[in-house]
């Protein structure tokens, strides 16, 4: 895969984000995750997941360089797949934890909030949550319950209407991350989460999480097409095509 460095351990897969230095998502690594999930479901040699970031980011979310230049039915496909991806991992039976190696924004959020546990990296600097809004996206009432699942519906309603990113410290205080670690011990601390889980009986593992997130699966999947068009709509407004552009200038004004 060009976007995922996969490492087997005994029973588990370690899947570390590698496209660039920011992690940023775009298609390729959108549908190689989403293979990567439908393959480890049916493949009974592998138990579960850790998925990994690289030093300083897990995620920076959706890469706006590259998605913003997509055409219109191009915008579209990303986002459904998008949308897809987080609802297979949350539906994905078999135990998926988040290393969060430090920044976990927008997207790179999403990807940890579907995840059944998550351990991020100590540091002030490293932030976490859903900043949608400061960039022009208007995120879907399906991300409101992901969001809710885990900090409560008034801290969601709150946060996502502000666009509001926190540090590890907030995170952990409100549920958003179970454990704060440094940044070496990340990727440790997941793994031994994952062993401790995998001692756990198999299928009343799998049919406890079922029943926990059954109903987040069926609220992330509900009026999907209506939800997906009318976050097409948005997206291509003249108010969001114009903020995301000036967020785009301002990245490639970085770059040079």
């Amino acid at each position: 895969m060009n976007t995922l460095s996969i490492q087997s351990k005994d029973n588990y897969l370690v899947v570390q984000l590698d496209r660039g230095k920011a992690n940023a998502l775009n298609q390729e690594m959108i549908n190689e995750l989403r293979q990567l999930i439908r393959n480890t479901e049916a493949d009974d040699a592998i138990e579960g997941i850790v998925l990994t970031g690289k030093p300083h980011f897990f995620s920076g979310g959706v890469d706006l360089l590259e998605v913003y230049y997509y055409d219109s039915e191009g915008i579209r496909n990303f986002w459904g797949s998008f949308l897809q991806l987080a609802t297979e991992m949350l539906a994905f039976s078999k135990p998926l934890i988040a290393s969060i190696t430090g920044h976990s924004p927008a997207g790179g959020c999403i990807l940890a909030c579907a995840c059944d546990y998550r351990v991020m990296a100590i540091g002030d600097k490293y932030q976490i949550g859903l900043n949608e809004m400061a960039v022009g996206i208007a995120p879907r009432e399906s991300i409101l319950h992901l969001y809710s699942f885990w900090i409560g519906q008034r801290k969601a309603y709150q946060y996502l209407l502000e666009g509001y990113l926190m540090n590890g410290k907030e995170a952990l205080e409100i549920g958003l991350v179970d454990e704060l670690v440094p940044l070496d011990q990340t990727l440790i601390q997941a793994e031994q989460k994952m062993q401790q889980y995998l001692k756990l009986p198999k299928s009343a593992f799998r049919q406890t999480k079922k029943s926990l997130k059954g109903g987040l699966v069926q609220a992330m999947s509900a009026n999907f097409e209506q939800d997906l068009e009318l976050l097409h709509q948005q997206l291509m407004s003249k108010e969001s095509r114009t903020i995301m552009g000036q967020v785009v200038q301002f990245l490639e004004s970085r770059k040079g």
